[in-house]
Order: structure tokens, then sequence, then C-alpha cells
């Protein structure tokens, strides 16, 4: 009899797991367990690794959750509330100092990312340095345009630079190969300028480049009430009336926006406000997606894998 109802208690988990073999999608090395078993799946299983965390039914109030890299202390505190609410959002990376020294695209947090892709979240860039436009330079004697731009981050981060369009491209590309480097996922061709600072002719610029599937990158910006607040200082802004403030003005659609770690913030925004964000909102009917889903950006990542 105990055999007989852990068979029909775990025939349906075993039935998915096949159902997920059969699936014509792209290789991908996978966990996920069946009662109190963990499997491993082989590179050769080919497996979807969007379906590591179950998405709720569909609801007619997406929201698009996105973060942006910082100095990454809070990242597995974030990492634990997104996988207990069951919510997939979209991670923009820079290689941003850290806490312990490494980048946060170095070594010390490729474990963390490669997690991240297993539950699903998808990718994009923020410019590898954390690279700010600061001006468009006029174009002279038959040149192309130019950038006036500032790194935070890196070898030259606080010097200006001037970028060439393809200078700027590198940029963009060299985040996105070292996210797909590290996890095996090809990151989406969207990317978020570090302060949202851009021009005209720097979008349309990011939309020449070559990427893999040719479509260049789109920038994403986030909603007037997507500011999450995190980066603003904790004395007058602090995290109880950002919450208040959140749950009160976000709308059907919205993008969202906040940080993994603010170095200037004494009161962290997250994880404190996280949870009670996404529970608030769920409450009023919201559900969460990744970019790829977004109507906006959607017909842009139409050759997306």
């Amino acid at each position: 009899m105990v055999f007989g109802r852990l068979i029909t208690r775990h025939a349906k988990p075993w039935r998915d797991a096949l159902a997920w073999f059969r699936r014509p999608r792209r290789t991908r090395v996978v966990l996920w367990g069946v009662g109190s078993t963990v499997l491993a799946a082989t590179p050769s299983m080919a497996l979807d690794v969007h379906a590591a965390i179950p998405l709720a039914a569909p609801c007619s109030k997406p929201l698009y959750l996105t973060f942006d890299t910082g100095h990454m202390g809070v990242a597995p505190l974030i990492a634990d509330v997104l996988k207990r609410q069951q919510v997939r959002v979209t991670f923009f990376a820079a290689n941003e100092p850290t806490q312990e020294g490494d980048g946060s695209l170095g070594e010390h947090w490729a474990p963390w990312w490669r997690e991240r892709a297993l539950e699903g979240h998808d990718f994009a860039t923020h410019t590898f340095d954390h690279v700010y436009w600061r001006a468009d330079l006029p174009a002279a004697n038959g040149q192309e345009i130019r950038f006036q731009m500032k790194p935070s981050a890196g070898p030259k981060a606080g010097q200006s630079e001037v970028y060439n369009a393809s200078d700027y491209c590198e940029a963009l590309a060299r985040s996105n190969r070292r996210l797909e480097a590290i996890t095996g996922v090809p990151a989406l061709p969207l990317f978020r300028a570090p302060g949202g600072k851009t021009s005209p002719a720097l979008l349309a610029a990011a939309l020449q480049c070559p990427t893999p599937q040719g479509q260049g990158y789109r920038h994403v910006d986030w909603a007037p009430a997507g500011f999450l607040g995190d980066e603003l200082p904790s004395g007058p802004h602090p995290n109880a009336l950002l919450l208040k403030k959140a749950l009160q003005n976000i709308r059907q659609g919205d993008i969202l926006m906040a940080h993994l770690g603010i170095w200037s913030r004494q009161d962290p925004w997250a994880p404190a406000d996280l949870e009670p964000l996404i529970v608030g909102l769920k409450a009023k009917g919201f559900c969460f997606d990744t970019l790829r889903h977004h109507p906006l950006y959607r017909p842009h990542l139409a050759n997306m894998p």
C-alpha cells in the first residue's frame, strides 16, 4: 500500500519530467526535484530552462520587474525572495565593483548567475564597464558621430572617453557574451544605459549593432512609478515610504527598476521592501514576467530561442 501511494504521489512529476525530455529545445543543464529526489540533467538531455520556476496562471495585469547590477551584497537575499514568490525578472548586468572586490560578472558571482538562469530569469546588458553617456559629439569631415562617455567601472573608471558607434556596440556586447559564457543562456538583445542616460543618436547606434540574432540592441527604460527608489538617500526616503508610494502608483504594464545593491544607501531597500512589494502587488491582481514577453519588446525578440 505504501509503495502504491508513492507511485501515485510521484506519477505526475515523472510525467512532467518525461514531457520535458521530449521538447525540441536547445541543450541545457538543469536541476529539478521529484519528490525528495534531485535529478541532474546532462547536456544531452535538452531541457527547457524556463520550466525551472513554474509560472502562475496568466493574469490580465502583468508587471515587469528588472534589476540592474550593483555591489551584489543583497543579491542572495533578492534571489531567495524571487524564488519563494515564484517571480521571474530581467537582470541588466555590468561588471561593477562588489563588496568582495571581484566584479559582479567575475568568477565569484558566476555560480549566482548560473542559478538564476536555471530558475528561468532573463538577462540583458548594462554595458560591461557601466559606461555613462555624457554627450553627443558633432560629426566633422565626414566622420561618424561620436559620443562622450564615462565608465564607472573597469580600468578606466572615472575617466572621460570618446566612443564611436563600434565602441559602444562592443560595450553592450561584452556583457552579453560574458553572461552567456557563465550561464549557457543567450542574453536578450536589450540594454539599459547606466542612469538611463541616452540620446536619439546613441539609441539609433545601438539598434545597428550586430547581435547573434541580428536585431541590434533596444533600450529599456522604466515607468515613473517603477522607479523603486533604492538609489535615494535613506533619510528622506525611508523604505516604508518607498513601499507605500510603489503600492499606490504602480499600474499594469509598468517596468519596475531596482538594483542588486547600492553603495550610498544606508538602509538597503532590498530585501526589506522587495517581498512586501511583490506580495502587495499580487494582492492587487498583478503578476510578473520577464521583458521577453513585454508587448513593446516582443517583436524585437521574435528570433530569440
